[in-house]
């Protein structure tokens, strides 16, 4: 089957392939990213065996569908009772697997899942490799959902497992130049900024993107799949995260807290909204958010690590705490009206804010800076009596002594700049540079959807960039 997009996943993929040794490759990612359709199409004439665990399932029961799944790639070979324990499992396996002068994938799907408590799935794993598995002419390929349990569990492993996984895959959603051309194969043809709406309701999540058809409007797909009858993006919020996370209430807590501020929260704001406990506790959820990309973390310019801002980066998630999930009814033909509305297009400036954080190597590969090392923040000021505060969502601070300072307008025309806007902008770049007591060039940089219209009033503009910069890149 087609693969769209994932060009350097590919390729690293099937490198493995030609390796002169057994590799081990760990994939994550979060839920409907696309893994399993990735692994699948890219090794799929090379998977040997292939495991995906089942979620909430005993010892027992998984265990007996790695018994049927051994009989399916290797009949007769099979043992004739289940394995009781997976120490017997991965003896079976090994017996099953012949030597070949082709290299094959043995493929463990939700690992996660298998890897229950008590269950020693991972220790017998390492053994396995270790022993055995290391010696062959295999790719081990383990994959799972929840991100920061792969990280922690399988790759940065204390056991036997440690330093053991060769290669890493961390899948991200679509950029925008990927998911024009999925849903170009769809059959969909919408311009950028029908896209760029898409994008912010679902954002890159090949899943959630396949619910597009071709004939409809952005709109009218939008009105189907979250305002029709029983669709299950209206349901996915909750199943979401409880198919990811233990304990998922606190992760919702902390992304509803997130919703309801759009410039992002601190820890000690994160606390205080949410009410959890300060703690290792609350360091986990966090990294799971990040690690499974459903919030991101932006230092601000000078400050420490505890002064870091958490913003809700999921668009998906954003969309649906905003729009859906506090309508007692849902009824066809609703978005048609909502999206006409002005709280509609204050809506959508933040969340094009935060496509524009996500797709911030486009944005230097426009500037022409993609080769200059950078740190990417943002920037606030409190005011004071005197001095009027404000705040910066994305600034590109560039080792070649130079600040981009981002200002990201989502509109429907040419962006028009006015008489306050302009003082506005003169204002903040001159309160940014006695503030920060920053010696750098200062480039005021405008973001928007099809750029200036009146070009000859934006003396405080020094680059404006379009969507079609935002849709140049298709890896990154």
């Amino acid at each position: 089957m087609k693969i769209i997009g994932r060009n350097s996943e590919e390729t690293l993929m099937k490198s493995l392939l030609n390796s002169p040794k057994s590799e081990f490759l760990a994939v994550y990612g979060r839920r409907r990213i696309g893994k399993t359709y990735l692994i699948k199409n890219v090794y799929t004439e090379n998977i040997a065996f292939e495991f995906t665990g089942t979620q909430n399932a005993t010892l027992i029961n998984q265990l007996f569908k790695f018994w049927e799944k051994i009989n399916d790639y290797f009949p007769g070979q099979a043992a004739y009772a289940p394995p009781k324990s997976w120490s017997e499992g991965f003896s079976l396996l090994k017996k099953c697997l012949l030597k070949s002068p082709e290299k094959k994938v043995i493929f463990f799907d939700e690992v996660p899942w298998i890897a229950g408590k008590r269950s020693n799935f991972l220790e017998e794993l390492a053994y396995w490799w270790n022993d055995w598995a290391s010696n062959q002419n295999l790719v081990v390929v383990v994959c799972g959902s929840a991100a920061s349990w792969m990280l922690t569990k399988v790759i940065n492993h204390k056991g036997g497992l440690h330093n053991r996984v060769t290669k890493r895959l961390n899948l991200k959603p679509f950029t925008l130049a990927e998911t024009k051309l999925y849903l170009q194969d769809l059959g969909v043809n919408w311009d950028n900024y029908q896209i760029t709406q898409f994008y912010m309701a679902v954002g890159g999540v090949p899943t959630y993107l396949n619910e597009a058809q071709a004939g409809e409007t952005v709109t009218q797909t939008i009105d189907r799949i979250f305002f029709g009858n029983d669709h299950f993006m209206q349901t996915e919020f909750h199943s979401l995260y409880a198919a990811l996370f233990e304990g998922y209430q606190s992760h919702i807590s902390i992304i509803r807290a997130l919703a309801e501020k759009w410039q992002g929260l601190s820890r000690s704001e994160i606390i205080k909204s949410t009410k959890l406990a300060d703690g290792g506790g609350l360091s986990q959820v966090l990294s799971e958010l990040e690690a499974s990309s459903f919030i991101t973390k932006l230092l601000p310019m000078g400050k420490k690590q505890k002064d870091a801002l958490y913003r809700l980066s999921d668009e998906y998630s954003l969309f649906y705490l905003k729009y859906i999930e506090k309508k007692s009814k849902s009824s066809k033909y609703e978005w048609l009206k909502i999206a006409q509305t002005d709280t509609y297009k204050i809506w959508c400036g933040y969340a094009f804010e935060n496509v524009c954080i996500r797709h911030v190597e486009a944005i230097k590969t426009a500037l022409g800076i993609s080769g200059i090392y950078t740190e990417i923040s943002s920037y606030w000021y409190r005011g004071n009596e005197e001095e009027q505060g404000f705040q910066i969502d994305l600034l590109i601070d560039r080792a070649d002594n130079a600040i981009n300072i981002c200002e990201m307008k989502f509109v429907n025309d040419d962006f028009r700049m006015t008489e306050s806007y302009t003082i506005q902008l003169k204002r903040r770049r001159e309160a940014f540079r006695n503030v920060s007591k920053t010696k750098k060039m200062l480039f005021n940089t405008l973001i928007t959807t099809y750029g200036l219209k009146n070009v000859e009033s934006s003396g405080q503009i020094d680059h404006v960039l379009t969507l079609e910069n935002l849709f140049e890149l298709k890896q990154f």
